[in-house]
């Protein structure tokens, strides 16, 4: 696959989930998630709508940070965290993604709370380079 080609679809998911999760700007993000967008976390109802709903339902204290992003070719991959939930704990996730013609298709993930300092059986973060406060 073209390494151009990875970079734009990296790019097209860093500013997807910047839209949608930290702007929260449904319109914008509408561009950017296929009409027929295709779930598979047992998290998030099925489709666009099942996940915008869902972003709408949190507090407005949501927010999404990247850590790492790669790609191979239509399949992009983020690890990130997600604060601000409502939860007694961050979410740290991987998201896996196919981006066809510059939107998100098709979605995996991997969530997990993130674990403090006194939690973590490696003594190390699991995002980052310090743990959360």
């Amino acid at each position: 696959m073209d390494l151009l080609f990875s970079e734009k679809n990296k790019a097209i998911a860093l500013v997807a989930f910047d839209t949608l999760f930290n702007r929260r700007d449904y319109e914008a993000a509408e561009r950017f998630w296929s009409p027929n967008y295709i779930q598979h976390s047992a998290h998030i109802p099925a489709g666009r709508d099942g996940l915008f709903n869902l972003i709408k339902s949190l507090p407005p204290t949501l927010r999404y940070e990247n850590q790492l992003v790669v790609a191979d070719g239509d399949t992009v991959i983020t690890h990130g965290r997600f604060s601000g939930i409502g939860l007694p704990a961050s979410w740290i996730t991987a998201d896996i993604m196919t981006i066809k013609d510059g939107v998100l298709v098709e979605h995996w993930d991997v969530i997990q709370d993130e674990a403090t300092k006194l939690q973590s059986q490696s003594g190390n973060p699991m995002f980052g380079s310090s743990f959360p406060s």
